[in-house]
């Protein structure tokens, strides 16, 4: 089977002014010979993170990359581990610390502005350089989250962490889903400490390279962190930092990871950026790769697309579903979703409730009983929100990332994702003739296993099948489900599976609903003439 069946070429990612393919040859835009260490939970990620760093030293870089940014978020939950306290000891040491935060809107419309204004000042004074970047759409956000670690005297060691977990309160939890003791404002629904789904993958090898020139690229571009004139003149007031220092010259790409150390992964890095009236340097017309990539694997599902996703939101993206429900007659999709927004009210929840139905009501139409919806709940009863943007094709083609199943992601604001193909082949169910891949098998077995309750240790060889996979989360959904029905009577079945049913709207909330959520909610970042369609 060939990569370019499933990966972007340089060409099809349709932006000839990144350096990131640059050092690929044959017009590939992968790198080969990494080695990609999914890592579930937010404690998980942050611990493995804390170490890295506390082991940094002089000649060292730490890059990293925030939708927002806490300064005082505990890495570990002890004392001394705060975000914060963390980069500046590192740039105390020696470490050269950079940042780029996006600037948010205002605090009050429940963004954080604030936290991200703290965490550069705090930095700078270590002798680091953490900035505000407000180079995005109107109403727009920079959505990336990731980290870079170089090591001047050691490559082998260098690590990029590519996901949908920010260095922020709430990101905290763990496999028992009790919530970060440092949460965020949430609906009263979630409870005191909302508990928290996501995932966050480590990176080695030669894709750390690409990772770090995605860095570069928005740290090196010639725009103004802000054009908007009241944010320019509280950075002057302020003495915000608002011209980046040069970065050292960039090191060659890590060496590759022996395939005996788990070397056998191939990984394509997607982006969204999109076309501002200025232009970035290095994507004056924006670049659509995660749309593109996600387009290209998914025409080649042939038994399982598995799903979990903060959004799963507006119709052309479920288009993309659609239709290979309609290829595919042998072909299932499962979907792990939020039970509820992070904010629930008259005017917040209609609008999300229309754009999930758009996407649900369409899938189900096309795929009956083969799509499956489901939400989490912890063994207390309260929802688990679903933070974590993966996605598994036939046990073969796996992503991890910043980006959603909705428009705003793939159109409107900035995003990057890695996706894994690995080379070592398992026993299983083969699709189109080929066998399934232990990266990919492998994660959805794990994050599957942990919905479905299965203790640790417990052989389930079963679930290797994708589709049998699928018909055990629809029994543990429905015993749930029915014992919640039935009064909670007697032990609470396994698992957290809840199913999700397609959301109602009320008539006389649809039509100001619906345009709120065209315009706000899920906007489309595309040129004018592509607006609306499914061209990407």
């Amino acid at each position: 089977m060939r990569l370019e069946d499933w990966f972007l070429t340089e060409g099809e990612r349709g932006n000839p002014h990144t350096r990131i393919d640059a050092r690929h040859p044959g017009g590939h835009a992968w790198s080969s010979g990494n080695r990609a260490d999914p890592l579930v939970h937010g404690a998980t990620y942050y611990g493995d993170l804390h170490a890295r760093i506390q082991a940094m030293g002089p000649g060292d870089l730490v890059f990293f990359v925030d939708w927002r940014g806490d300064p005082d978020e505990r890495l570990t939950g002890e004392p001394g581990s705060e975000v914060s306290a963390v980069l500046e000891d590192a740039a105390r040491r020696g470490v050269d610390v950079r940042g780029l935060v996006w600037r948010s809107h205002w605090d009050r419309l429940g963004y954080s502005s604030t936290e991200a204004d703290h965490l550069g000042e705090e930095i700078e004074e270590a002798g680091g350089e953490c900035l505000r970047d407000m180079r995005v759409l109107s109403g727009g956000s920079h959505h990336q989250k990731f980290v870079v670690l170089r090591h001047g005297d050691d490559p082998t060691r260098d690590v990029a962490y590519v996901g949908g977990i920010d260095l922020c309160h709430s990101r905290r939890d763990d496999e028992r889903h009790l919530g970060d003791p440092q949460p965020v404002s949430m609906s009263s629904a979630f409870g005191d400490t909302p508990a928290w789904h996501d995932v966050q993958v480590a990176l080695r090898g030669p894709v750390v390279h690409d990772v770090e020139t995605a860095f570069r690229e928005r740290w090196e571009d010639s725009n103004p962190l802000t054009r908007h004139p009241v944010q320019r003149l509280q950075s002057f007031l302020s003495r915000e930092d608002q011209t980046p220092d040069p970065l050292p010259r960039q090191a060659p790409p890590p060496p590759p990871v022996p395939s005996g150390d788990g070397g056998t992964h191939h990984v394509q890095i997607l982006r969204t950026y999109p076309r501002l009236r200025h232009g970035y340097d290095f994507a004056p017309q924006g670049e659509y790769s995660v749309a593109r990539g996600y387009a290209k694997a998914l025409t080649r599902a042939r038994r399982i697309i598995y799903v979990e996703d903060q959004y799963l939101w507006s119709a052309p993206i479920a288009q993309t579903f659609v239709d290979a429900l309609r290829r595919e007659p042998d072909l299932r999709i499962v979907c792990v979703l939020p039970r509820l927004p992070t904010q629930t009210g008259p005017i917040a929840t209609p609008p999300s409730l229309v754009g999930r139905r758009e996407a649900m009501a369409a899938m189900r139409a096309a795929g009956g009983d083969r799509v499956a919806f489901y939400g989490l709940e912890n063994e207390a009863g309260l929802p688990i929100y679903v933070h974590a943007k993966v996605c598994v094709v036939d046990d073969r083609w796996a992503s991890i990332g910043s980006d959603n199943f909705n428009r705003r992601s793939w159109t409107h604001d900035t995003e990057l994702t890695a996706v894994v193909w690995d080379d070592e082949p398992v026993p299983g169910p083969a699709s189109d003739g080929h066998p399934p891949a232990r990266y990919a098998r492998d994660l959805r077995l794990r994050l599957s296993r942990e919905h479905l309750g299965v203790p640790e240790g417990e052989d389930r060889p079963d679930l290797e099948d994708p589709h049998v996979m699928a018909g055990a989360m629809a029994a543990c959904a429905l015993d749930l489900d029915e014992w919640h029905d039935g009064g909670r009577l007697g032990p609470r079945p396994p698992g957290r599976l809840r199913t999700l049913s397609v959301p109602t709207v009320a008539a006389w909330q649809r039509p100001w609903a619906t345009l709120l959520y065209r315009h706000v909610f899920d906007p489309d970042g595309r040129p004018r003439g592509r607006r609306g369609s499914t061209e990407f």
